[in-house]
């Protein structure tokens, strides 16, 4: 993992290091009333919610794992990553799928609503109501859409050091035992 720095300083080198041919290119997703944005090369697929094997004495934010195509997906509460209050799953829950290292990683959302194009312009460092409220550690920024925000999160540093250890080493454990489909 790449060495922490403080919120301002990370948002603002990481939206420059995001931003190709002065736009972003986002998923776009709610968890509860707040809109929120992963850069489209970060995500590999996006599925409907499956049943998800539960991971004994597993942290709270891990629900658990899938087969996704005969590859053991680790599957986390985004919510409960940030601290947020999410809505119990219905026919709009979706799964973001992400690959952190080795790892694959399926990130619970309320909803995917859209894919779109963020012109460079429209991005901003996070203001501080954000930035107090959402680890900033993996904030982007915010993008300005007519009347929307947008808040931009970088999947690569939802989960801190500790969190992540712990996932790989379930990840790991997982891929040993024997899965069927």
């Amino acid at each position: 993992m790449e060495a922490k720095t403080t919120g301002k300083e990370r948002s603002t080198s990481d939206i420059d290091k995001k931003i190709r041919g002065g736009e972003l290119q986002l998923v776009v997703f709610n968890i509860g009333d707040e809109e929120f944005g992963v850069e489209i090369m970060n995500v590999q697929e996006i599925i409907r919610m499956t049943n998800i094997t539960k991971i004994p004495q597993a942290p709270n934010y891990v629900r658990g794992i899938i087969n996704l195509r005969g590859r053991i997906v680790i599957v986390i509460n985004l919510n409960d990553i940030m601290g947020m209050d999410g809505k119990n799953s219905d026919e709009h829950t979706r799964i973001i799928v992400a690959e952190m290292g080795e790892t694959v990683v399926g990130f619970i959302v309320d909803s995917v609503t859209e894919v779109l194009r963020l012109p460079e312009i429209n991005v901003e460092p996070a203001p501080a109501i954000i930035s107090n409220r959402i680890n900033t550690e993996y904030i982007l920024g915010v993008g300005k859409i007519n009347e929307r925000l947008l808040i931009l999160l970088n999947l690569h540093n939802v989960l801190n050091e500790n969190e992540f250890n712990t996932l790989n080493k379930l990840a790991s454990d997982a891929e040993g035992a024997e899965v069927t489909v």
